[in-house]
C-alpha cells in the first residue's frame, strides 16, 4: 500500500503547490523577455511620434499643430511669455550685422515659443520703433490693401530686402543647405534645422520640402531607419502602432498587409534601430533603455 502511494505521486496539496512554485519560476524566466518586449514597443512609440513631428499627413501642416496649441494660449498671456525672453527693440540702424544679430535674437526666441507665424510676425514687428517703425507702417499698409498673409516667409522677405544684403542671405542659405547632423542628438539637429530654417524660409516654403531637407540631414542609419517605419506606415496607419505590445515577429500586426514579408522589414527594423547611438541617446531621455541584443519571441 505504501509503495502504490509513493508511485502516485506527492498528495494533492503538495503537487499544487509545486505547480505554484513551477509557475512563479516560469513567470520569472519570462519577465526579461516582456522587458525587452515593452522596450521595443516603447521604441516604436517613440519612433512614430517622431516621423509624424517630421511627416505630417497630407492637409496638416506644422502651422496647423503650433495653431491648435496656440488656442489654449491667450494673447496677453503669449506676449508676457514673449517679453519675459527680453527680446530687444529693432531702429532700422545702418549695419547688416545688427540687423541680422536682432533677427537671429527673435528667431532663437520664437524656435523655443513655437508660436504660430502670424502671431510671430505680430510680435516681432512690436520691436520696431524709429525709422524701422516707419519702414513697418508702409509695408503693413500695402499688406493689408494686397491682403497679404502675416506669414513668417512674407515677413523675412521684406525685411531681408530692406536691411539684410544679398551676400549676407548667400551665407545663409549655404549654411542651411550644408546642415547635417553629424556628432549633434537628433534633438539638437532638429533645434538647429529650425533656427537656420527661419533666416530661408523660401527653401522650406512647403511641408514636402521641409521634411525632404530635413531627413536628408540626418545620419544615414536613422534615414535607413526612417524609410523602413514609413514603409510599415504604408502597411499599418501609425496610430495602431500606439501601444503595442510586441512580443515576436509573428504577432497579429505582422499578419497584416505582406504577411511574413512585412514580420522580416519590421524585425529587421527594429534590431538595426538598437545599434544607432544617436537614437539610443535619444530614447534615453524619455528613461527608455535597450538591452544591446533584445530576446526574439520565437527563440
Amino acid at each position: 500500500m505504501e509503495a502504490r502511494r509513493q508511485q502516485r505521486g506527492p498528495p494533492r496539496g503538495q503537487a499544487q503547490n509545486q505547480k505554484e512554485e513551477s509557475g512563479s519560476v516560469a513567470n520569472q524566466n519570462t519577465e526579461p523577455r516582456a522587458g525587452a518586449n515593452d522596450q521595443v514597443a516603447l521604441a516604436i512609440n517613440h519612433m512614430t511620434d517622431l516621423l509624424e513631428r517630421l511627416v505630417p499627413q497630407q492637409g496638416q501642416g506644422a502651422g496647423q499643430v503650433n495653431q491648435q496649441r496656440d488656442q489654449e494660449i491667450g494673447e496677453d498671456k503669449a506676449l508676457e511669455r514673449f517679453q519675459k525672453f527680453s527680446p530687444s527693440k529693432f531702429s532700422g540702424s545702418p549695419g547688416p550685422e545688427i540687423a541680422e544679430n536682432w533677427l537671429e535674437n527673435m528667431i532663437n526666441i520664437f524656435v523655443a515659443l513655437k508660436y504660430i507665424e502670424e502671431r510671430q510676425v505680430t510680435f516681432v514687428v512690436f520691436q520696431f520703433e524709429e525709422a524701422a517703425r516707419s519702414w513697418w507702417n508702409v509695408v503693413r499698409t500695402k499688406w493689408e490693401r494686397e491682403q497679404v498673409p502675416w506669414t513668417w516667409l512674407n515677413f523675412t522677405r521684406e525685411f531681408n530686402e530692406k536691411y539684410i544684403p544679398p551676400f549676407v542671405q548667400e551665407r545663409r542659405e549655404d549654411e542651411f543647405i550644408r546642415l547635417r547632423q553629424g556628432s549633434r542628438s537628433v534633438a539638437e539637429y532638429e533645434y538647429q534645422f529650425t533656427k537656420l530654417s527661419k533666416f530661408t524660409p523660401e527653401l522650406v516654403a512647403t511641408e514636402q520640402k521641409r521634411k525632404r531637407r530635413f531627413i536628408q540631414g540626418l545620419n544615414l542609419e536613422i534615414q535607413e531607419s526612417l524609410a523602413a517605419l514609413k514603409f510599415l506606415h504604408s502597411m499599418t496607419p501609425l496610430k495602431k502602432l500606439k501601444g503595442l505590445k510586441v512580443q515576436n515577429p509573428n504577432c497579429e500586426l505582422f499578419k497584416h498587409g505582406k504577411g511574413m514579408h512585412l514580420a522580416v522589414v519590421t524585425w529587421k527594423y527594429l534590431e538595426k534601430m538598437y545599434h544607432l547611438p544617436k537614437l539610443g541617446e535619444e530614447l534615453e531621455k524619455y528613461n527608455f533603455h535597450f538591452h544591446p541584443h533584445p530576446r526574439r519571441g520565437n527563440q
